[in-house]
């Protein structure tokens, strides 16, 4: 799928259960370890991540970033969770120390955090799996084309449920964006090999096909309209660093 030009990021998205009427963000932490002391980091971090975050929605998973500008940095990413949750967040005795004492002193001062709203209608989980790769595209979305940008991917939407219903994806809008750093939307396509990069999915014959004759050339003209650019990212699931596994039932994703 790395062909899909248009297409977007940002790490698993799960989503609350039905009765819960909130929506569901992920809270994405970029960390810059410092290069001296990277051993020192992961056993911090790993131990940090066991401990207090190993399970429910304040769970979080470790990913190394594997090229472009973040080459060698690692995200911290917590959630699925509403935003509600965050006022609830529980002090687990020694969360902060801990924290203080044994991960922040081996990173760099140049970290970042995001916070990234599920789009379920505009996602496809169609089976339980297990996380492993990633990848994660990003797009920069020109100002107040939050709308139209969503009914052309609406139009994506269709074409996947109808030519690639079984390929596991999630799509992201950032809940605090800025016009600085282009990250706007982001789409996560989630596979298990290196070689499904290379892949062709043939997705201009199936959207004409769902779309009709010419319709993919409109697509792409009416899509350079709405955005600025984009950036990929690959990212590679840390067990090893993790408070959650790998596994991802599907069915609490709908």
């Amino acid at each position: 799928m790395k062909k899909l030009g248009f297409l977007l990021m940002l790490i698993p998205a799960l989503m609350l259960s039905q009765e819960n009427k909130e929506y569901a963000v992920f809270e994405n932490g970029l960390i810059t370890a410092n290069p001296t002391k990277i051993k020192q980091f992961e056993a911090g971090i790993a131990a940090h991540n066991k401990k207090y975050h190993a399970q429910g929605i304040y769970g979080a998973r470790m990913y190394s970033i594997s090229n472009g500008p973040n080459v060698g940095k690692y995200i911290w990413a917590m959630g699925p969770l509403p935003w509600s949750a965050f006022d609830n967040r529980p002090a687990l005795k020694g969360h902060d120390d801990d924290w203080n004492s044994n991960v922040a002193p081996y990173m760099l001062a140049d970290g970042d955090q995001t916070y990234w709203k599920f789009e379920a209608d505009l996602s496809n989980f169609p089976n339980d799996f297990k996380v492993n790769k990633l990848l994660v595209d990003m797009y920069d979305i020109k100002r107040f084309q939050n709308g139209k940008v969503k009914k052309l991917l609406k139009k994506v939407e269709k074409v996947m449920k109808s030519k690639y219903p079984e390929t596991t994806y999630g799509m992201y809008m950032n809940e605090l964006p800025s016009t600085k750093d282009g990250r706007d939307l982001a789409m996560v396509w989630f596979f298990e090999k290196s070689a499904w990069m290379g892949n062709d999915p043939k997705f201009a014959k199936n959207y004409e096909e769902v779309h009709g004759d010419g319709s993919f050339t409109h697509f792409l003209d009416d899509w350079l309209e709405v955005t600025n650019g984009s950036e990929s990212e690959i990212w590679v699931y840390r067990q090893d660093l993790s408070g959650l596994g790998p596994e991802v039932n599907a069915a609490s994703r709908k």
